[in-house]
């Protein structure tokens, strides 16, 4: 295996102690850097940590004075602003440096949830039926458009914004629930017809070949029985809360013979249809009929150590260090001239 010199992208803030002086990495903001860095390390590369805000030109002196042959992309936004972390993408292209994760076109396109939904319905790909509603409108739901359903912000990723109060059975509640997507998280709202069902989450990693991982669960059984089974930001970063009602995640059991099969192939065509690389974890729920509805793909998710895509890649025999060689040897193949 080559030696490889490993710029890590990262927000500032973010940027790991090369001590850790007692510290809890589990329980620690920079956890995720913290796992990357260190495994990228024991696999013998030279590992550079980056912290960037809102100045490009940190990463290009960085670059300039380091000459790395990979830049192992770990930003979520630049500048404050989520969507602005596939400029930087663009920007490492414009320097010809080879990066890990997701090209810049398929960020914006997984991002904008109303925009990959239009491709869903071209590629034929099943979703919940939606509308929008841009901030300074208000709501005008259409009679196709019928009880239960769930608001969300348009772009923003990591369940921010949804809580129980996100779904909504009247109009007095969604409108309500619109007025504090534009207000508190400052997007336009997404409105869809909320599925009763599982959540299911598939890792696929690749640019034109690509290898999907097994379909993974969202263990939300001992909830209170009166709380909807999503994903809301209490389940996805409260510790206290995960562990208060048991919520964990793991490969899907029980599923219908050959819905995993069908789950997996579901997902590798919303990863083509988004012109995904790199690569990504795409969210669905299967109602108890067996339908399947793919909610978003994320691209670039979570990596840390003993998170959804890490387990998912090692019950599929990639061990966190080959995980993250594996990624490092998708971006060193990944040519943006021959992408379009």
């Amino acid at each position: 295996m080559r030696r490889l010199r490993i710029l890590v992208l990262m927000h500032e803030d973010l940027v790991p102690p090369d001590l850790l002086d007692g510290q809890d990495v589990a329980v620690a903001a920079w956890k995720t850097e913290y796992d990357v860095v260190s495994a990228l390390r024991k696999l013998g590369h030279d590992v550079k940590p980056l912290g960037v805000r809102s100045d490009l030109g940190v990463l290009r002196s960085a670059i300039e004075d380091w000459k790395p042959h990979i830049a192992f992309n770990l930003l979520e936004e630049f500048d404050g602003i989520a969507v602005y972390d596939q400029n930087v993408v663009s920007y490492l292209e414009l320097l010809h440096v080879s990066y890990t994760g997701c090209n810049p076109r398929g960020l914006m396109l997984a991002r904008d949830k109303v925009l990959s939904k239009k491709l869903f319905s071209f590629h034929r790909i099943p979703f919940p039926d939606f509308m929008v509603v841009p901030q300074g409108r208000t709501v005008k739901r259409p009679k196709w458009l019928s009880f239960p359903l769930i608001v969300k912000s348009v772009t923003e990723e990591a369940s921010l914004g949804i809580s129980q109060a996100s779904i909504v059975q009247d109009d007095d509640k969604l409108k309500e629930r619109v007025e504090f997507i534009h207000t508190s998280v400052g997007t336009g709202a997404l409105i869809e017809q909320y599925i009763e069902g599982r959540e299911l989450y598939v890792g696929v990693m690749g640019n034109g070949h690509v290898h999907v991982l097994p379909v993974w669960e969202l263990m939300l059984d001992k909830l209170p029985d009166d709380a909807r089974r999503i994903a809301t930001e209490r389940v996805k970063w409260s510790r206290a809360y995960q562990d208060k009602y048991g919520i964990r995640s793991g490969e899907a059991r029980n599923l219908p013979e050959g819905k995993a099969e069908e789950i997996q192939h579901l997902a590798k065509r919303v990863y083509r249809a988004l012109g995904l690389s790199g690569y990504a974890r795409i969210d669905v729920r299967m109602d108890a009929e067996g339908q399947v509805y793919v909610l978003e793909a994320n691209p670039n998710p979570q990596i840390a150590h003993d998170e959804d895509f890490a387990d998912s890649a090692e019950k599929d025999g990639y061990p966190y260090k080959d995980l993250l060689q594996e990624l490092l040897n998708i971006g060193l193949r990944w040519q943006p001239a021959k992408a379009a």
